[in-house]
């Protein structure tokens, strides 16, 4: 025969085994060390992997965070790679990467805006010394500064070349120093 036992309200909540209403898994995650230009490593985090398959890095993140204009794959032996490549739409990387993995990263910082109007500034004011040496006539303000104590008289076809040729070799050699390690 069974025997009926009666139980109170706590006594059953005590019995029941604890269930959370929620089920944990396990996020995948990459450790990710961080290079800037070749140099460092200038940091090491874990990050977490998105996604639908949970198997993207999150790229636009990455780059706020360091102020990088765009990062490559690195390895300490051979240097930078290729360039990772994400979305825009979602700012997460387009190859899948494993949970667990060891991600190197080289960043190229963005460009401050000082260098290229600096630049400009140098360029229109050696522009300027250029049309003051080949007008004809000093002007005015020119003649107060005693900017030339040789007036010199250039065709304004070499002037015309002069600036022809600024402009080409600025376009040409924009990262011209920047390459060279």
């Amino acid at each position: 025969m069974v025997e009926i036992v009666e139980t109170t309200m706590k006594e059953e909540d005590e019995l029941r085994p604890l269930r959370s209403k929620s089920v944990r898994t396990k996020v995948p995650e990459v450790e990710v060390r961080v290079f800037r230009r070749g140099e460092g490593p200038i940091d090491s985090f874990k990050s977490s992997l998105g996604g639908w398959d949970q198997d993207e890095l999150e790229v636009a993140d990455i780059l706020d965070k360091y102020g990088f204009k765009s990062i490559y794959a690195f390895n300490i032996n051979s240097g930078r790679g290729l360039p990772i490549r994400f979305n825009p739409k979602n700012g997460r990387s387009i190859l899948p990467y494993k949970d667990g993995s060891l991600i190197l990263i080289d960043g190229e910082p963005k460009d401050s805006l000082i260098k290229p109007i600096t630049r400009i500034l140098v360029g229109v004011a050696a522009l300027t010394a250029l049309i003051i040496l080949v007008m004809k006539e000093t002007p005015g303000w020119a003649k107060k500064l005693n900017f030339t104590g040789v007036n010199l008289n250039i065709p304004p076809w070499v002037l015309a070349c002069v600036v022809i040729v600024f402009i080409r070799l600025r376009k040409r050699t924009r990262d011209f120093f920047g390459k060279r390690h």
